[in-house]
């Protein structure tokens, strides 16, 4: 008599043994900035890096892995996120100095935490990092810059793990850097990186770290439910002005709001669901079109199903 494998009854059931924490139907708009989105369908919380390792080399090849950290430049949209979701935490923190002006960082490390770091070593040069919200590991992925700078212009190199596992090193070079984007594969999850800054002196450092938060603070939305920049700056052109030439300022759309205080952030008013922010989002996009003929590209990265996708998959 032939026998079968009783069906899984959820992806959970497929998902090898770890050491950290794995969890079904987690809900993810308490991660978000916007404080938006749907569940994951599995999240994993590794307790370190050969936690990570060991599970990317022992679940099934075709699940989806979705990265994120504290989700402060992304939208999760209102259908969720199939497959496993990998959350790095405290074991992705660690901050430690090294030789030669440098100074690694866990992925999960807050940029903020870097560059404190960096001024407490004395290190110039990573003071731009106060003004990233985020953490290391989207820095490396998106080359985040504010104020000037660019994390290109400060990291040495980057760790990453691959689909399967395995580790890798890139140098700066090697990941080729753009403006808002590195070359590294899409399924490549970096778990540390290592920037070299320039001696300095500690009280000039705080001093233009503080300019930096006062500036932020004063020109950026930050109490407020967003996620950072929307849309890119395209060449030769700053984003937030055409905005505001195509009257997009205050613009709603149900109860997600452009900001009257820098009308490159979207706003979650209270009540906005992740279909109104990308409604609006996409609504600023067409008058700005309209108005000037440029297009603007996302920069908050748009991920997981609408709504409407997870009715259809329902049926």
């Amino acid at each position: 008599m032939l026998m079968t494998q009783p069906k899984a009854s959820h992806l959970i059931d497929l998902m090898p043994e770890v050491r950290g924490r794995l969890s079904a139907d987690a809900p993810l708009n308490g991660v978000t900035w916007f404080r938006v989105g749907g569940a994951a369908e599995v999240m994993f919380r590794p307790v370190d890096s050969g936690d990570l390792q060991a599970f990317l080399a022992a679940k099934p090849a075709d699940v989806p892995v979705t990265v994120i950290g504290v989700a402060s430049n992304l939208l999760i949209r209102d259908g969720g996120i199939p497959g496993v979701v990998i959350r790095l935490g405290r074991g992705f923190t660690n901050i430690t100095p090294g030789d030669e002006n440098r100074i690694t960082a866990g992925a999960a490390a807050l940029d903020l935490n870097v560059a404190k770091a960096a001024q407490q070593l004395g290190l110039s040069g990573l003071e731009f990092l106060c003004g990233v919200p985020g953490t290391i590991g989207g820095a490396v992925r998106m080359n985040a810059g504010a104020y000037g700078r660019e994390t290109k212009d400060i990291l040495r190199d980057a760790t990453f793990l691959d689909a399967e596992g395995k580790k890798h090193t890139l140098t700066v070079d090697e990941l080729a850097f753009s403006y808002r984007h590195a070359t590294f594969p899409n399924d490549w999850i970096c778990t540390a990186a290592t920037f070299r800054g320039q001696k300095g002196d500690r009280d000039e450092i705080a001093k233009r770290m503080a300019e930096i938060q006062d500036q932020r603070a004063t020109s950026q939305p930050i109490r407020s439910r967003t996620g950072g920049s929307t849309f890119k700056n395209p060449p030769g052109e700053k984003a937030w002005q055409l905005i505001d030439r195509a009257g997009c300022r205050g613009l709603v759309v149900g109860d997600a709001m452009v900001s009257q205080q820098h009308c490159n952030f979207l706003i979650n008013r209270g009540e906005a669901t992740a279909s109104d922010l990308e409604r609006l989002g996409e609504e600023v996009r067409t008058r700005v079109q309209r108005e000037t003929g440029i297009t603007l590209e996302w920069e908050i990265k748009r991920i997981g199903l609408h709504g409407d996708d997870l009715k259809e998959t329902a049926k």
